[in-house]
């Protein structure tokens, strides 16, 4: 359970052990603690916001409610279908997410098809809905890929560069999780500035899957654990994809704020 995680050229060493503490007999992971920090600082954030977005803290509960597990339960099925090679030996560690396997992808379709559902129901904005929910998105993104860090997962191919990362003293590879992280920092801040001259609701959401996914992209070709379409990168392949349909949404959405 323990990984020696190093970035050797920074002189930076770690012992973690991916268990954080045993409760009555059960262990409890540092990549579920993670996931739940990144979780909680996300619902704190944007339930400072809901006015903005015309919405109330009850209905942020709702939404948190319904979305956390359809968006968890979503990742989740997402990654066993691209690697159902394997969970169709080991079917009684499908439901086994302590120990790492979910798709961020999978939990944004989730997400957005429960806001879908919500907003239609309470006749709210689904566009406005979307747009707080990407941050949301960015701070869990951003807080929870360190799960990926503790338990020595998500990274790229071997690398020369200074801080290329060891696990349990292997060749120096690319800290992938790092550059998510980093990116879905900046990516949040970048929002809130666009944010506060939004033009169109839906405008923040449809930034947030043309920026998150063009950073994917390219971070993904450097994974050596990506799950597959054929011969090509599922992640890649869903990137291009919301990539293209995000610019047609925007640009049809900006020319109708345009002819106001």
């Amino acid at each position: 359970m323990e990984h020696a995680i190093s970035f050797p050229a920074l002189g930076l060493d770690f012992n973690i052990n991916r268990v954080a503490v045993n409760l009555f007999g059960k262990d409890i992971y540092w990549y579920g603690i993670i996931i739940c920090l990144g979780f909680v600082l996300a619902a704190l954030y944007v339930n400072r916001r809901t006015k903005e977005f015309g919405v109330t803290s009850d209905n942020l509960m709702d939404c948190l409610i319904i979305c956390v597990p359809v968006g968890i339960i979503c990742a989740r099925i997402y990654y066993v279908a691209f690697e159902w090679g394997y969970y169709s030996q080991h079917p009684n560690e499908i439901i086994a997410i302590w120990k790492g396997g979910i798709a961020i992808y999978g939990a944004v379709i989730g997400v957005v098809i429960a806001l879908a559902v919500y907003s239609r129901i309470k006749k709210l904005s689904f566009a406005s809905l979307c747009d707080l929910a990407a941050f949301g998105l960015l701070i869990g993104q951003c807080i929870g890929r360190w799960g990926n860090f503790v338990n020595g997962e998500a990274h790229g191919g071997a690398t020369s560069l200074p801080w290329g990362m060891s696990i349990d003293g292997a060749s120096p590879v690319h800290p992938t999780f790092l550059y998510e992280s980093i990116w879905c920092f900046l990516l949040f801040f970048f929002l809130i500035y666009v944010d506060n001259r939004r033009k169109f609701e839906g405008q923040t959401l449809l930034l947030y899957g043309i920026l998150y996914s063009a950073e994917r992209f390219f971070v993904e070709a450097l994974r050596t654990d990506s799950l597959m379409i054929g011969p090509f990168k599922q992640a890649q392949v869903l990137s291009l994809s919301v990539i293209v349909v995000c610019i047609i949404a925007y640009v049809i959405l900006y020319r109708r704020y345009k002819s106001r």
